[in-house]
């Protein structure tokens, strides 16, 4: 019996002990594979990077406004205006009935500024800007350049309907912008405006060309604007727009603004007009422009069409005019003007520009309609009486 439970005794010890013996090793098994896990998800495979998107850098044109804005100067202008000393100078009642007589009380002197900006177009001194920046009368101009030179500018001559003037300055050597070919700038074309926007010399903004041949937009008399998103702010008039290639294209005249400042919205005088008038201006001291008489002019509708009994036509019709050149060749008022030499006219502003552009002396071809008859007109082309010089 005490065999018997010594036996016994032994085979539960090595049961207990194989027990365990077995849980550990189930232990450190499942200890190991959780260390396992971790580090398995710490090694990832490699992952591939994901590609950023290439964005293609913006135009580089540091190297055409340094050379562009060397030739671009500072206007400032100071003009003697007399005022009368009259009390009712500005008494609507009193000047109806007295007109001239207020001068009996004499008159002082004021003087108004003016700053502007302009670019030199020749080594020897010649600057082109806006006659608005010169201003009219008895005036004296000066002008300054980025390195800090200033002159004072002779005024060779101005040209109130297209808004240009030329100056002068008594130097050499002056840095130039070469002249560009407006008719062949594009719509979303890049451009620079470069000047001197609130006095700050020099400034460049970067812009398109919005639009070309704009007309009727009330600012000069003579209108074939480049439309512009360009900055152009007060102080621009008369500095330079620019294309890509650094060549002049254009003279920064005006903006559309509600508020007085940018809004998107400029205009600027092309340079194959301002290169016309610069022309003009040295040899004759004011701008040649043709003109075969004064005449209203109205595009021709469906309700003028049923009156003239005319159909299937475009054109301008004739509202009234004066006895000049044209009148003289057979033009009436109720004709309808359909061409001149040959190109198709349903502008007024685009008419009145080919008239303008035709050489003093000259002959132009008006295609007419009168009473559905067609007839062609030989219109000798006159000098504008509108001009003055300096």
């Amino acid at each position: 019996m005490r065999r018997f439970a010594l036996a016994l005794s032994l085979l539960l010890a090595g049961l207990a002990a194989g027990l365990v013996v077995s849980g550990r090793l189930r232990a450190t098994t499942d200890a190991a594979a959780t260390d396992a896990a971790p580090a398995e998800q710490a090694a990832p495979a490699p992952a591939t990077r994901a590609a950023t998107p290439m964005v293609a850098p913006g135009p580089d044109f540091t190297r055409v406004a340094a050379q562009a804005t060397a030739a671009v100067t500072n206007i400032a202008s100071l003009q003697r205006v007399p005022v009368s000393n009259s009390p009712f100078a500005n008494d609507p009642f009193f000047q109806y009935f007295f007109g001239d007589q207020a001068d009996m009380f004499g008159s002082r002197n004021r003087y108004e500024s003016s700053l502007g900006s302009g670019v030199v177009i020749s080594p020897d001194g010649y600057v082109l800007t806006n006659s608005h920046v010169v201003g009219d009368g008895d005036v004296a101009v000066t002008v300054g350049l980025g390195d800090k030179r200033e002159w004072r500018a002779k005024v060779i001559g101005v040209d109130p309907s297209t808004d240009l003037a030329l100056l002068k300055v008594e130097a050499s050597g002056l840095p130039t912008m070469p002249w560009g070919d407006s008719s062949k700038l594009k719509v979303a074309e890049w451009v620079l405006a470069i000047g001197n926007p609130f006095q700050l010399n020099q400034t460049v903004t970067l812009g398109i060309v919005s639009a070309l041949g704009r007309a009727n937009v009330g600012i000069a008399a003579y209108e074939d604007f480049i439309q512009t998103d360009a900055a152009i702010n007060p102080g621009n008039s008369g500095g330079a727009l620019v294309n890509a290639r650094g060549e002049l294209i254009g003279i920064n005249t005006a903006i559309f603004s509600q508020s007085g400042g940018y809004q998107g919205i400029g205009f600027a005088v092309p340079s194959n007009l301002a290169r016309k008038v610069v022309d003009d201006l040295t040899r004759y001291g004011q701008v040649r422009r043709g003109s075969i008489g004064f005449m209203e002019l109205s595009p021709l509708t469906s309700r003028l069409a049923d009156e003239l009994g005319t159909t299937g036509a475009d054109g301008l019709v004739v509202m009234r005019m004066v006895r000049g050149a044209a009148y003289q060749a057979g033009l009436r008022p109720g004709d309808v003007i359909l061409s001149v030499n040959g190109a198709l006219v349903t502008d007024v502003a685009a008419f009145q520009r080919s008239i303008a552009d035709a050489d003093v002396g000259s002959t132009v071809a008006v295609e007419i309609l009168r009473e559905s008859t067609r007839r062609t007109l030989k219109v000798p082309v006159q000098q504008e009486a509108r001009q003055r010089g300096r």
